[in-house]
């Protein structure tokens, strides 16, 4: 019999025609199409495991994925014979033998994610679904203060869907936000975000980067633990999984 093993992969996808990672009952998901694809390649039913669950429409630049099998594929033949299988929009980065143990979710020590906002009087149909298209004038300079406050160990309740029963303390690590002539990039980075997180927090810093909201109002919604106030979610389209940290 041939020795079981486990399969890394990290994958980049277009989100725009799926509804999410997660396989969802007569909708097209993420999950369903790779899950679909490796049980055609391999020719026996394949489950995985994904790092990170993303939303509707959200894309991704470096999901990981693990999985079992028992199939001799070399390995070094799975990427090109897996992409050969996938749809346009999705394609398998890098595949690696790992240890048995290894679990994409519960090993992951660190995620990463980056949303884009286009940023310019006229929109483009090119970034309609890649970026949130804004065309006010933003000021990044409130912006970086505002997300000052959210530096670290929180109860983020306030930027966590409404309804969501996952514990709401996260360590978040880092903020950043720049900009490239007509975008606005901010990289997100903490040990794990809740439900929405991310879009939560960008709703409310383009409020404070609007001059609706104050720097120092975000570490008051902070500190409510209340979604109601905190600002808008942020839309799908800009938001990305970049990349996920191992030990």
């Amino acid at each position: 019999m041939v020795e079981l093993r486990n399969i890394k992969l990290i994958l980049e996808y277009d989100g725009t025609s799926y509804y999410g990672w997660q396989r969802q009952p007569n909708l097209p998901t993420v999950q369903e199409a790779v899950e679909e694809s490796l049980s055609r390649l391999f020719k026996e039913e394949i489950k995985v495991i994904a790092a990170g669950r993303t939303d509707a429409h959200v894309h991704a630049k470096g999901q990981v994925i693990n999985f079992k099998t028992r199939a001799s594929l070399p390995i070094e033949a799975i990427k090109p014979a897996l992409n050969s299988y996938l749809p346009d929009d999705i394609r398998v980065k890098k595949a690696e033998c790992v240890p048995l143990n290894f679990h994409a979710r519960r090993d992951a020590l660190k995620r990463t994610y980056r949303y884009i906002i286009y940023n310019h009087p006229f929109s483009s149909p090119f970034y309609r679904n890649f970026a949130w298209y804004i065309p006010d004038k933003l000021s990044l300079e409130e912006m970086r203060k505002a997300s000052r406050h959210l530096i670290g160990k929180h109860d983020f309740s306030s930027f966590q869907a409404q309804g969501s029963p996952a514990p709401p303390v996260r360590r978040l690590e880092r903020i950043s936000i720049f900009k490239r002539e007509k975008f606005i990039i901010t990289e997100l980075t903490a040990d794990s975000f809740l439900y929405r997180m991310v879009r939560n927090i960008m709703g409310t810093l383009v409020e404070v980067g609007r001059g609706r909201l104050s720097p120092d109002e975000v570490r008051d919604i902070l500190e409510a633990k209340d979604r109601k106030f905190a600002g808008p979610t942020a839309p799908p389209q800009g938001l990305y999984l970049m990349r996920v940290e191992y030990g």
